[in-house]
């Protein structure tokens, strides 16, 4: 882990990136963002399709150049000084095509150390735990295009780790991957970070990903950054505000038309002789008026909770301007 000073190891400033065509004039991919990372963390970079993220992803990767802005990765200016800058990262990008087929896991492990300037004498033990703790051990002799989908994204991210630079930027590292291969892999990344004390800015689609490994989330849309935030920040927000009633019997036509007049977005679900209520309130003071309303309505509560959000529901209330951070 390192950054200058004590401050953030990545630094986005002002980033712009506008592409141009003769049909199409001038598309702004990203525009204005400012962002900033600390040595350590574990950050999801968020946003629909066509926001932005993998355009950043990209500029951060000095795949492509952008229109404005600074980024300074680890100290390095990595607009000035492209290839000194990523040389302080390893990146995957779309799953795991960073590979080479015809290599073994082993030998995709030692080139990538090796293009690193990394001494093969010196890593072996490196490659020999990356092989163990990935389980790949019994396919470590196999060539990279016989392993399963699987084995070949562990393989992807164990290379970008073998080359032990402080930063990794992985897009979209379990694309594809079952339940358990999936949750395999999230867990050797908490770990892997952990143990490395490497910083990582990881894109996904899959909230559940992002959720279980990230603390903060970085939430970009039409090229803006909308919400920059920790995740148990986000939750606790819509937490406060997202209750669950559940009472006794069937509520009438007439009490969920009283209801929905009073609450916008109110759900009410009723399953037998119970009926469940999900309702948002910004003012707390308001859950004393819906429990009037059900108690004129003869309706006997059975309890009151605090509904849990998860990460997807918060995400798309703050894309669609409900949340605001």
């Amino acid at each position: 882990m390192s950054a200058v000073g004590g401050g953030p190891i990545v630094s986005v400033e002002h980033l712009t990136k506008v592409y141009r065509s003769r049909r199409r004039g001038e598309t702004r991919a990203v525009d204005d963002v400012s962002f900033d990372v600390a040595p350590g963390e574990i950050v999801g970079l968020l946003g629909p399709n066509g926001a932005g993220k993998t355009t950043t992803i990209k500029c951060l990767c000095t795949l492509v150049t952008p229109t404005s802005g600074r980024m300074v990765i680890d100290g390095v200016d990595a607009v000035a000084s492209p290839r000194a800058g990523i040389a302080k990262l390893a990146a995957v990008l779309e799953g795991n095509r960073n590979i080479y087929w015809r290599l073994t896991a082993r030998e995709n492990l030692e080139y990538f150390a090796a293009l690193q300037g990394i001494a093969r004498g010196t890593v072996t033990k490196l490659i020999n735990d990356l092989i163990e703790r990935f389980g790949l051990g019994e396919q470590r002799d196999a060539e990279a295009r016989t392993l399963s989908r699987g084995m070949q994204q562990k393989l992807a991210v164990a290379c970008a780790f073998v080359k032990q630079t402080p930063i990794l930027l992985l897009d979209e590292p379990t694309l594809g991957l079952d339940v358990e291969i999936s949750l395999e892999l999230r867990g050797m990344l908490r770990s892997m970070a952990a143990d490395a004390g490497r910083t990582i800015l990881l894109s996904s689609h899959d909230m559940d990903v992002v959720q279980d490994v990230c603390e903060r989330v970085i939430i970009i849309n039409n090229g803006r950054i909308v919400t920059s935030d920790r995740i148990d920040n986000l939750l606790e927000l819509f937490r406060v505000r997202a209750y669950r009633f559940a009472v006794q019997g069937k509520l009438g036509d007439d009490q969920q038309r009283v209801l929905s007049d009073a609450f916008d977005g109110i759900e009410i679900m009723q399953d037998g002789h119970l009926s469940t209520i999900d309702v948002e309130l910004t003012d707390g003071a308001r859950l004393y008026e819906l429990i009037d309303l059900l108690r004129r309505g003869d309706n006997m509560i059975e309890w009151i909770d605090r509904r849990d959000p998860d990460l997807e529901e918060v995400f798309l209330r703050i894309l669609r301007g409900e949340i605001r951070r």
